[in-house]
């Protein structure tokens, strides 16, 4: 006799997005985390509209006034700048507290029994030790992030790891001064400008130098250390791992991984949350069908672009080369860059995706 049909460990937007997925498909579902709401993290804060749709297809809604509309993507340089919409739709800025928050009550509102304060201290043949509680459950859902212990503990740890950044978040009491997620692009490091509230941007450094910081970085991207200038920091510091890590396997017996815990897709591409939404409306499909085995083929096939992108700008984040090489592209052609912003959000066919790669290499090799 099974205590609950799905235990999910963790209570991020991982875990929660596949809670709300499980329980919406008629699964018993319980989910447990060693914190409790609301839970902050370092990251970008910005949704594309990808990630809403995503959301929504798993009954989440994501409403606009939760944080501040963009409309698109803007690169710049010390040489450059463009800009690019978004095909359809808006993307939306929103503070990681608030969507955990918000997903946290869509969960509870569902039917999802939420045991926060409560670490998990084991998994073993489906059963959950939470200190000197035991559960059963049918099947086990690790959503507890990079350093996931229930990777380890099904012996799902083997991996490949392409490469291994920090990112560093803070947010600045100013009203922003673009409709864009503005990224400044300096030498081995790039800022992210990202509107949250009407009166408020965060701003993230993705860097190699685990001793940089925001303010070290600012001097070097003088348009926006303006835009700063007077500004006051309304949040303190935060840091994190922002690490490539690609398993050999997500699923063993009646354990599945889902978001960070299934392997990192680095920040850089904004698409962390998107995955997360999409790999959980995946699962409860397999968990519904009873093979997890399609719960493999399918995050191979989600996490197909997101890689490929990650890949494309962590080579511009390693070359300055090439960085300057790409921007120069498109900034000679702004068509080019709405093709890959295109692509970047899903709302591209693959042969679109082939041409634009295509046009993109050509343009790169021109002088």
């Amino acid at each position: 006799m099974f205590d609950t049909d799905i235990f999910v460990l963790g209570g991020g937007p991982a875990g929660l997005a596949a809670a709300i997925a499980a329980r919406r498909s008629g699964f018993r579902v319980t989910l447990a985390d060693a914190s409790e709401p609301p839970i902050d993290k370092a990251c970008g804060e910005g949704l594309m509209p990808d990630a809403l749709h995503a959301a929504a297809a798993l009954g989440i809604d994501i409403p606009e006034t939760a944080g501040y509309a963009f409309k698109g993507i803007g690169f710049q340089n010390q040489l450059h700048h463009v800009t690019a919409d978004f095909p359809n739709g808006t993307g939306l800025g929103v503070r990681r507290m608030a969507l955990q928050r918000l997903l946290a009550e869509n969960a509870a509102r569902t039917g999802v029994e939420l045991i926060w304060r409560t670490p998990v201290t084991g998994i073993e043949r489906g059963i959950v030790s939470l200190g000197t509680k035991r559960m059963r459950s049918r099947w086990i859902v690790g959503a507890d992030g990079s350093q996931s212990s229930v990777r380890r503990w099904a012996g799902l740890g083997d991996y490949k790891r392409n490469s291994l950044r920090f990112s560093y978040r803070r947010h600045y009491g100013v009203e922003p001064w673009s409709e864009y997620v503005e990224i400044f692009w300096g030498e081995g490091f790039e800022l992210y400008v990202t509107p949250v509230s009407a009166k408020e941007v965060c701003v993230v450094l993705m860097t190699r130098n685990h001793h940089r910081r925001v303010s070290d970085a600012l001097p070097d991207c003088p348009q926006l250390q303006a835009h700063l200038r007077g500004a006051p920091a309304v949040s303190t510091e935060r840091g994190a791992y922002a690490a490539m890590r690609r398993l050999h396997r997500v699923t063993r017996g009646c354990v599945a991984l889902v978001g960070d815990a299934s392997g990192d897709i680095d920040p850089i591409t904004g698409e962390g949350l998107c995955l997360a939404f999409r790999q959980a409306g995946a699962l409860a499909k397999a968990l519904k069908a009873e093979d997890l085995c399609l719960y493999e083929s399918a995050h191979r096939r989600l996490s197909r672009r997101p890689r490929w992108m990650a890949d494309f700008m962590l080579l511009m984040d390693r070359s300055t080369f090439v960085q300057r090489r790409v921007m120069r592209a498109f900034a000679a052609h702004p068509r080019l860059f709405a093709s890959m912003l295109a692509m970047h959000v899903g709302q591209s066919s693959p042969i679109q995706f082939a041409a634009t790669t295509a046009a993109l290499g050509w343009r790169m090799a021109a002088r």
